[in-house]
């Protein structure tokens, strides 16, 4: 069956690869470049993200040698309200947010999806390593490129509008088969960090939006042991950059165990302590069936991040999950998404992580 489809072009060789073969199966399919950013030049440059200049002309390019029409959409100011604004804010109340999660959910998913089919588009095209199969997500076969993780935030509803192409195939597969069909992005670098962050500073970008604000580096005692100039410049399990002037008195290292927006204080302790035993996420999506009771399944915490034995249950708008050997580093903020397998089951933004000693 013939579909209208139109297809995300970031700029780079997934994308490019993915419209190509959607043209290829016969189908419609019209190239789109979202503008995410009023001023490019601001955002990340020298073929680094998916806002730049450099990457409309290269997704234009790409575009002409598959020979689908192509345009260039302005979602600067969803893109800055659903995804910039959100993640200072998340830093800002002591969680570590995921953007290219929130980008999916908020905009690929969402925003573009929408105007999509207000247009008479069947389905939206990306260049993900993910697979649809019978509406089912599963993981994509390249296991260092696999992206289900962060499309887990995606409901059943806005799935059933989606085309992964690349889900069954590596990516050096993938940057041969661009260079056979004469695509000039074959050689691209993959993007890294965040895009919208031009240098990659983290801590300046977060500290240029919301200012500095002194307070104190405690140990699990109370102790003070050193200050910072903003909570929201660490993150849990950090390690370096504490500023911590007194040693542990043991003299092992220290890592992020909390941060306190309430009374901006960063309590440090030995790595042991950040065992986590139980997650409660918020805001599940369901996106397969799963047994209304507890239920054993596997889950993971970050992107390209380890696997967990847990189990999970769904109950009264939370998933709640038990692992069976405790997990290390899992901030508040970040995605839990179940699988059975490769088969994605459901996910949720964590809310709450148990320590073993601060009892969170």
């Amino acid at each position: 069956m013939t579909l209208r489809v139109l297809a995300a072009m970031s700029g780079g060789v997934d994308s490019a690869v993915a419209a190509a073969r959607a043209a290829e199966a016969g189908h419609d399919v019209t190239g789109v470049h979202m503008a995410l950013s009023s001023n490019p030049r601001s955002y990340r440059t020298g073929a680094r993200g998916c806002c730049t200049l450099e990457d409309s002309r290269d997704a234009r390019r790409a575009a002409d040698a598959i020979g689908i029409p192509f345009y260039v959409w302005d979602l600067a100011e969803r893109f800055h309200k659903d995804v910039v604004e959100d993640f200072v804010s998340e830093y800002a109340a002591g969680r570590t947010p995921n953007p290219c999660l929130r980008c999916n959910e908020k905009i690929k998913f969402a925003a573009l999806l929408d105007r999509a089919m207000a247009l008479g588009f069947d389905a939206v095209c990306t260049g993900h390593y993910a697979r649809l199969e019978d509406g089912v997500l599963r993981r994509g076969v390249d296991p260092a490129k696999d992206q289900s993780y962060v499309l887990a935030v995606c409901t059943p509803e806005q799935l059933a509008h989606a085309m992964f192409p690349l889900g069954d195939t590596s990516k050096a597969d993938i940057r041969r088969e661009a260079e056979r069909r004469g695509l000039q992005v074959a050689d691209k670098p993959d993007s890294h960090d965040i895009c919208f962050i031009a240098d990659g500073d983290t801590r300046a970008f977060l500290a240029e939006r919301l200012g500095t604000a002194k307070g104190p580096i405690v140990d699990t005692g109370g102790n003070r042991v050193g200050e910072h100039d903003g909570a929201y410049a660490y993150t849990i399990g950090q390690r370096k950059g504490l500023r911590i002037g007194t040693p542990a008195p043991d003299g092992r290292p220290r890592y992020v165990l909390d941060i306190s927006p309430v009374t901006n204080t960063v309590t440090v302790g030995p790595r042991e302590e950040l065992d986590v035993h139980e997650i409660t996420g918020e805001r599940p999506v369901r996106l397969s069936d799963v047994p209304d009771g507890p239920f054993d399944c596997q889950v993971q915490l970050r992107a390209h991040g380890e696997v967990h034995d847990c189990t999970a249950e769904l109950r009264g708008g939370e998933l709640r999950i038990s692992l069976a050997a405790p997990a290390r580093g899992v901030a508040a903020g970040q995605a839990a998404v179940l699988y059975d397998g490769d088969r994605v089951l459901a996910s949720a933004t964590i809310s709450v992580a148990r320590l073993s000693s601060l009892g969170r």
